[in-house]
């Protein structure tokens, strides 16, 4: 307000009650100095007046101990889908500091949000499933109400807040949460590249026991991924790069993984019964070996791959096809491999012993096969 200065020091606070609206008891000049007496007001001074306490200047104060202690307390509106939520802004950005939202409200019109008429701030995503992101921002803990359906809450997280650390939300780290406890039915390609997207690069994401029946996971990056005792049966894997992916107890049976990049994989017990290994890459450079020792192979076609020091140690391959494949230093001690074609097989340095060999196909070998690496 901007008066006119009479009178005496009373005069000036009974002014200032009325124009503000309190019961001022003392002034203060712009650096905090207590004004006894009127005649040391200048022109256009700025002037504060408070009921008897100390001094804060609000332009600068206010402000220098928000930066101090870096707290983030004014409050704010958010009109999600046309729906009102009232929060503060350290709720939006403590929580999660990586998130979307903690960058658009971090500092203040440092991103220029959209505003509506009453003041809002625009987000365009449904308030159904913005209502538990923002519960689990105020409180850690995640809250969801009957008849919400958590595939869509998950995929509203993807877009709304990348970077948040979804592996501390267990309902929306992990995708066997996307379904009903009873509902089996097999994930799709679409469902699962949404969760590749949404996970971190240095997390583990854990398909433990998943159904992927039927899935066309073709040409993914499915590195480090936990697949064990997944259902994979029928699925196409055909280029995918399964380097150190967890495959144990898995049943691959019936799948296509022709050139797939299986480097340092393990795939302990697990069933590839008929599958299709055409020109697999087992060798890694580094010298991680391959693990598919007890693998039920029977009729796999693996044809052309390169399995450099492969652990096949007592795996079933009756009826395999080997033919073309690099088995240098592989390790198939006590390994089934009746019938199995290895004719054009480099076996140099691999451990036979014990193995079925029965009907097996010796032919165009590139290294002589000796006795001392077939007998006990």
């Amino acid at each position: 307000q901007v008066v006119a200065v009479y009178g005496t020091l009373s005069d000036l606070l009974s002014v200032a009650s009325n124009k503000l609206g309190i019961k001022a008891t003392s002034v203060y000049n712009g650096k905090g100095g207590l004004i006894d007496d009127i005649a040391l007001i200048r022109d256009d001074d700025v002037l504060f007046v408070c009921e008897g306490e100390p001094f804060i200047d609000p332009q600068t104060d206010g402000r220098a101990q928000e930066e101090l202690t870096g707290a983030h307390t004014d409050w704010l509106t958010l009109n999600v889908g046309g729906r009102y939520f009232t929060t503060t802004r350290s709720t939006l950005v403590n929580k999660e500091p990586d998130s979307m939202l903690a960058h658009m409200f971090k500092d203040k019109d440092a991103w220029g949000n959209k505003q509506d008429p009453r003041g809002a701030f625009l987000i365009d995503r449904s308030p159904e499933y913005f209502e538990p992101i923002l519960n689990y921002l105020r409180h850690g803990q995640l809250i969801v109400n009957d008849g919400i359906n958590l595939l869509g809450r998950y995929y509203l997280a993807v877009p709304a807040l990348p970077g948040m650390s979804l592996s501390a939300v267990p309902a929306l780290s992990s995708p066997q949460n996307s379904q009903p406890a009873e509902d089996h039915s097999p994930i799709s390609r679409k469902e699962f590249v949404r969760f590749l997207l949404a996970t971190p690069t240095k997390s583990e994401l854990r398909c433990q026991g998943l159904n992927f029946s039927g899935a066309d996971l073709s040409r993914l990056d499915l590195r480090y991924i936990n697949f064990k005792m997944a259902n994979l049966s029928r699925c196409n894997l055909a280029h995918a790069n399964l380097c150190c992916a967890n495959l144990e107890r898995a049943d691959l049976s019936g799948s296509v993984l022709d050139c797939a990049n299986l480097q340092g994989v393990k795939m302990l017990c697990s069933n590839a019964e008929g599958a299709s290994l055409k020109g697999c890459n087992f060798e890694d450079p580094s010298g991680l070996k391959a693990n598919l020792e007890g693998q039920f192979l029977p009729g796999v076609d693996m044809e052309g791959s390169q399995m450099t020091g492969i652990n096949l140690r007592v795996a079933t391959l009756k009826n395999a096809k080997l033919k073309n494949c690099n088995l240098r230093g592989a390790t198939l001690a006590g390994t089934d491999l009746e019938n199995c074609d290895l004719s054009g097989c480099d076996l140099q340095e691999a451990n036979l012993r014990g193995s079925n060999v029965k009907g097996a196909i010796f032919e165009e070998m590139l290294t002589p096969l000796h006795m001392s690496q077939s007998v006990r």
